[in-house]
């Protein structure tokens, strides 16, 4: 008998253990230095999703007066904290914050949260025959008209272009392309990575309309191993800003050839993304 209730108290422990482990919510992996706004935002004729605003400050916002130059990116949900996103993070937080101690330059990012299943529809300014969205416009006016007041009211941020970039990857590189072309006034710094230029033709006459700017910084970045020829897209999108007339010292293409379609491939790449932008020695 004591033998069979030993046995039945090592069961229980195990599977006490078990359930434990399975229970314990991950812990979060954002810095310190990142937050959610209390205040959501339900973008008007997009959708009725709430959108959640992630925040990185630089680690000496509180300690300063000083002002920063703002980037906003695009899924939040995979920038900033490991339990929320999808496949891995970006750790933009860890990567300024050390950008930060060995050269002193700071930055605020907006990272918005993208509506799940409404992210194609949020992310493409153009309709895609298979795939729809194609409200990419409205999006934008979001940001450009109510988010970023709305920072800039509430951050000390440098509001003018020259400070103010955009960066997403995939269909969020195509948001930013395109949001950096249709407002030059507002974005000087565009990183477009892994952009899914494939979404709609429309991109090219787009370009050929808009792509003559003189004060935007453009990097255009996307691996070898991606497929379905996002490389070639790439290079092909380059080389047609130039035939606009896009200023060739504000552009830069870069293919990894070990790059991949993914959270990883686009982690190794930001510090270069952001220093080449803002010119960061």
């Amino acid at each position: 008998m004591k033998y069979l209730i030993a046995f039945f108290i090592i069961i229980f422990l195990s599977t006490s253990f078990a359930f434990s482990q399975n229970t314990v919510e991950k812990k979060s992996t954002a810095a310190s230095n990142v937050s959610v706004l209390k205040k959501e935002f339900i973008i008007s004729n997009l959708n009725k999703i709430s959108h959640k605003i992630w925040i990185y400050l630089p680690p000496n916002y509180n300690n300063s007066t000083k002002k920063y130059p703002v980037i906003y990116m695009h899924d939040a949900q995979n920038l900033f904290d490991a339990t929320t996103s999808y496949a891995g993070e970006w750790e933009v937080d860890e990567a300024l914050n050390n950008l930060f101690k060995k050269t002193g330059k700071g930055f605020i990012v907006v990272g918005i949260e993208n509506g799940g299943e409404e992210r194609i529809n949020e992310y493409t300014p153009w309709k895609n025959e298979k795939y729809g969205g194609g409200k990419g416009a409205v999006y934008m006016d979001f940001i450009v008209n109510t988010l970023k007041p709305y920072i800039d009211s509430n951050y000390r941020t440098k509001t003018k272009q020259k400070y103010t970039g955009l960066i997403g990857s995939s269909l969020g590189g195509l948001i930013s392309y395109y949001g950096g072309l249709q407002y030059p006034k507002t974005f000087g710094k565009i990183g477009a990575l892994s952009t899914s230029f494939w979404f709609s033709e429309k991109v090219e006459d787009f370009t050929k309309e808009k792509g003559n700017l003189k004060n935007v910084k453009l990097f255009l970045l996307v691996g070898g191993k991606e497929g379905d020829g996002t490389d070639k897209d790439t290079q092909k999108m380059g080389k047609l800003l130039l035939k606009t007339d896009f200023k060739p010292e504000n552009l830069k293409t870069k293919i990894n050839p070990e790059g991949e379609h993914n959270e990883a491939f686009w982690r190794s790449e930001f510090l270069e993304v952001i220093t080449w932008l803002y010119h960061i020695q």
